[in-house]
């Protein structure tokens, strides 16, 4: 077979579209076209084949004898091309596995533990789409969220990943090492804000009830900014304990207190139920589960090399009140 035989893929595909119609007009409007620029399509395949594939009676449109039996080989063709090409893309989508992560818990849990995912399973592509608005599954490509709120989900499938909670910590060296050694201490430092607003309920859970949530300063919406902050010196953050642990343990930040805040929000394994058990979803959720059971038990031991100033009871139960679903 010589390609060189074949006429134009763009001549044949509005032949094809023409005569299924048997209307130039109707074949331009399938694909995206002017009636023009059909008609001169299908003039230059006539005119290469040497050929009339359609007459012309006035607006009227007919397939000749030879027009005809082209289109039905041209159309099973066409389709025999549209098959391959579907079964190649499903193929490849197979072997892609799409994760929508909040970006914080992206940066400073995900990314950290990642290779091991990608080590034992070469056979996936894995994609990290890092975003901050709710992945909706029914209209984007995504095979798993991990999403950071209540574990209401209509429709989905929803796990508990890891419960979460907030304490202040800041910088080893920040006010030249001066830290803060009781939680009242913290009225002499900058307190770095986010709009999660959650200073209040830790000042609640330390004794503190009268201390209003802080309102000067800089107000950070990304916790992973946030923590930079912290390890830069420039105050004292509530952190997020998921993604300060990592921190804490590389020295990078201290704990100060042994007072856990209440945090509203868990993280959570979703998917639809469809995608729940296909291989890569299965093998996603294998090992992020594994890796949230090991950093379960490592938390207990980093938490404590990281502790500064006294010890304080711990609050432990997530309070439930109606705030802003987080992804």
């Amino acid at each position: 077979m010589d390609l060189r035989d074949l006429p134009s893929l763009n001549a044949i595909k509005a032949f094809e579209a023409a005569a299924r119609h048997e209307s130039f007009s109707r074949a331009a409007d399938e694909l995206f076209v002017t009636h023009g620029a059909v008609s001169h399509q299908v003039r230059a395949l006539e005119a290469e084949l040497g050929v009339a594939l359609f007459t012309r009676d006035g607006k009227r449109l007919r397939l000749t004898d030879v027009g005809r039996r082209y289109a039905v080989r041209v159309r099973t063709a066409l389709v025999a091309l549209a098959d391959a090409t579907r079964e190649i893309r499903a193929s490849e989508r197979e072997r892609r596995l799409v994760v929508s992560i909040l970006s914080s818990f992206a940066a400073r849990w995900i990314t950290p533990r990642v290779g091991s995912f990608i080590e034992a399973h070469p056979q996936w592509d894995l994609e990290l789409q890092t975003s901050n608005v709710l992945v909706d599954f029914a209209r984007d490509d995504v095979d798993v969220a991990i999403r950071f709120g209540y574990g209401r989900y209509p429709g989905l499938q929803a796990e508990l990943l890891l419960e979460e909670v907030f304490f202040p910590a800041c910088a080893p060296n920040f006010n030249g090492g001066n830290l803060p050694g009781t939680p009242a201490d913290l009225a002499n430092v900058p307190l770095l804000r986010s709009d999660d607003q959650l200073w209040k309920r830790w000042f609640d859970a330390a004794g503190l009830q009268d201390w209003p949530e802080p309102s000067r300063g800089v107000l950070y919406q990304d916790s992973s900014n946030l923590l930079q902050a912290a390890m830069d010196g420039q105050g004292v953050a509530l952190a997020r304990r998921a993604l300060a642990t990592h921190e804490i343990a590389a020295g990078r930040l201290v704990r100060l207190f042994d007072i856990d805040g209440p945090c509203p929000w868990q993280y959570f394994f979703v998917c639809p139920p469809q995608l729940r058990h296909t291989p890569r979803v299965e093998a996603f959720h294998d090992w992020i589960f594994s890796e949230a059971t090991r950093f379960k038990a490592e938390l207990e031991q980093v938490c404590s090399n990281g502790r500064k100033g006294p010890m304080q009871g711990r609050t432990k139960s997530p309070m439930q009140d109606p705030l802003q679903v987080r992804d």
